[in-house]
């Protein structure tokens, strides 16, 4: 390709609105152009990035056993009524009416495609297991579009889902596929990727994880063990907190405390520590207006994800006073709540021992509490966040914390949507019963960005081998002169011959202007040849990611060039 024929310029400055450095410099390198909030055009470069993407995802997925197939991307509202989603899924879908005033819907994921798909064709356990796949164009209302490609509305994503007669098949058969995701991004060019625990949000099911490169820029935490590898997202994580003082010792007493109704207020009034305190926090549930309250150690901080799944419902800020309480003064003893509320305590209160809680009470708070003898029967639940510092739950080493963009995901459904779409199969006895499902998700666009924000260095973008737009940057300096241009002119043919993916900067220009958009654009080899190298027969070659210089015949350029290509490709390979 000669740059002078390409689609799309490159810029100096930093465009307005960008702040991710994948965002900043795909703008700059001419690769991506926004249409809308969250809507990009992908311009030549990018979208050979793409293809090259979807490629390796493509043969990861047949190599286990993936069939290929393309799923709408309008489907009708009753498929969704089928699954309950077309109502319980508000503004992120986009819903609107056909020519014949029907209800339609765009397609942000296709459980229910998938679904009536297999339900037409499968009828019996001997056709399972098997695992369709797309790689299709979704639309999803994204609210908080930001960052370029890592998070947009309209997306290239490839989802697959998986059909199983018994638990034990989709165990094995999501390892096979927790596997060949791990191959995927090895094979993309990530050298910082983590697979964690994950939150199933609106897909459902009950085991998921969630393949994130890590990365400043993300905006998901991260809970990491160095020592055993234990990794999960903040949103499911777990921890074993400090130990709980289990000694009983005061009798309840009721003391006043006035206008201190904060925790550090408390401890500092009672001149106690958060320690030895419980904390009221008070919540509405979206879906009923129901109040939740949750009782949780004065130094932890409640995960809004973990209550959520618990009450099964979104979360809303509340003002309690409309139940009958008392800002600041919420306690475990006696508590008096409406019919139908939640009281939840979390397992960080368990054992706890001679602490202070509200008396449910205008400006009082009662002191020596005893869990096991105030409380004996209570059932705990884990609804804190994981801090940093606090024990691993596999190996009791400290936990750190650090950022992540999710690049994918897996989950195992169960029987969420065979059996709310009435998909039945043959058992081996004559009974009947729903197939078992798996799903399995990969955002192209949201890759091809977190690899940009895990290579790129200050000068611009720097492409791994397997993925970049092309393997060589020609930068001929002096074009203007007969020579030189000649000699790039049989360079590039013969480039091409060789099967090398070349980018030909064809341009009369500067050298700094050519070297420049070359460190811009990112290609991993970049050959030079002006008539200072020529008059030494040589070309030198510039490894982007390292800056190591090469100077090599010219007579040999091509034969090299070709060696480079298949040994760094190689090298990813080994590394599977």
């Amino acid at each position: 390709m000669k740059i002078s024929k390409l689609v799309g310029k490159r810029e100096k400055e930093t465009p307005s609105g960008a702040t991710l450095k994948s965002h900043i410099l795909m703008l700059r390198a001419g690769y991506i152009k926004q249409v809308a909030q969250g809507i990009f055009s992908l311009l030549p470069p990018t979208q050979r990035v793409s293809l090259k993407v979807q490629n390796i995802i493509r043969e990861e997925m047949n190599r286990v056993g993936g069939q290929e197939v393309l799923l709408p991307v309008v489907m009708p509202r009753e498929l969704w009524e089928m699954s309950g989603r077309y109502s319980s899924i508000k503004n992120e879908m986009v819903r609107f009416k056909d020519r014949a005033v029907h209800d339609m819907v765009l397609g942000m994921t296709h459980e229910e495609a998938a679904v009536h798909l297999a339900m037409n064709n499968i009828k019996s356990h001997e056709q399972l297991p098997f695992m369709i796949y797309q790689i299709q164009t979704k639309f999803r209302d994204e609210p908080r579009s930001r960052g370029g490609l890592i998070r947009v509305r309209e997306f290239t994503m490839k989802d697959g889902y998986s059909f199983h007669a018994t638990q034990e098949d989709l165990d094995a058969y999501y390892t096979k596929v927790y596997e060949a995701y791990k191959r995927i991004y090895k094979r993309i060019g990530f050298k910082k990727f983590v697979v964690v625990e994950g939150d199933n949000g609106m897909m459902g099911g009950k085991v998921s994880h969630e393949y994130m490169a890590v990365t400043p820029a993300g905006e998901d935490s991260l809970v990491i063990c160095e020592n055993c590898g234990y990794s999960s997202n903040m949103e499911v994580a777990s921890s074993i907190k400090s130990e709980n003082d289990n000694t009983v010792k005061g009798e309840v007493t009721e003391v006043f405390t006035g206008n201190a109704h904060t925790i550090e207020e408390v401890c500092a009034f009672l001149e106690t520590d958060q320690l030895h305190c419980a904390k009221a926090v008070c919540y509405e549930k979206e879906t009923d207006g129901k109040l939740v309250v949750v009782f949780v150690r004065g130094d932890q901080e409640i995960n809004e994800m973990k209550l959520q799944k618990i009450v099964q419902s979104e979360l809303l800020p509340t003002e309690v006073e409309k139940f009958g309480l008392f800002a600041g003064n919420i306690g475990c003893l006696n508590l008096n709540v409406p019919e139908g509320s939640y009281v939840l305590f979390d397992k960080t209160l368990q054992k706890l021992e001679n602490f202070v809680t509200g008396a449910n009470k205008k400006d009082f708070h009662i002191k020596n509490v005893s869990m096991s003898r105030d409380l004996p029967n209570t059932e705990y639940v884990d609804v804190c966040l994981v801090k940093p510092g606090e024990k691993c739950v596999s190996c009791g080493h400290e936990l750190s914390h650090t950022r992540g963009i999710e690049i994918g995901n897996i989950f195992q459904l169960g029987t969420r949507y065979t059996k709310a779409m009435g998909m039945k199969i043959n058992m081996p006895d004559g009974s009947e019963k729903e197939p078992i499902m798996g799903c399995y998700g990969i955002g192209v666009g949201r890759a091809i960005a977190s690899i940009v924000e895990e290579k790129a260095d200050d000068k611009g973008i720097i492409w791994p081998m397997t993925i970049a737009p092309w393997h060589v940057h020609f930068c001929p300096i002096r074009i203007d002169d007969e020579n030189v241009a000649a000699v790039s002119e049989e360079l590039y043919k013969k480039m091409e011959k060789a099967g090398i993916e070349v980018l030909f900067d064809d341009r009369n220009v500067s050298a700094g202007v050519k070297l420049t958009d070359s460190e811009l654009m990112g290609m991993p080899i970049r050959v030079v040849i002006s008539p200072k190298t020529m008059a030494n027969s040589q070309a030198e070659v510039t490894i982007r990611e390292t800056d190591e210089k090469l100077f090599i015949p010219i007579n040999d350029l091509i034969s090299e060039l070709k060696m480079m290509i298949e040994d760094e490709i190689n090298e990813i390979e080994k590394s599977l």
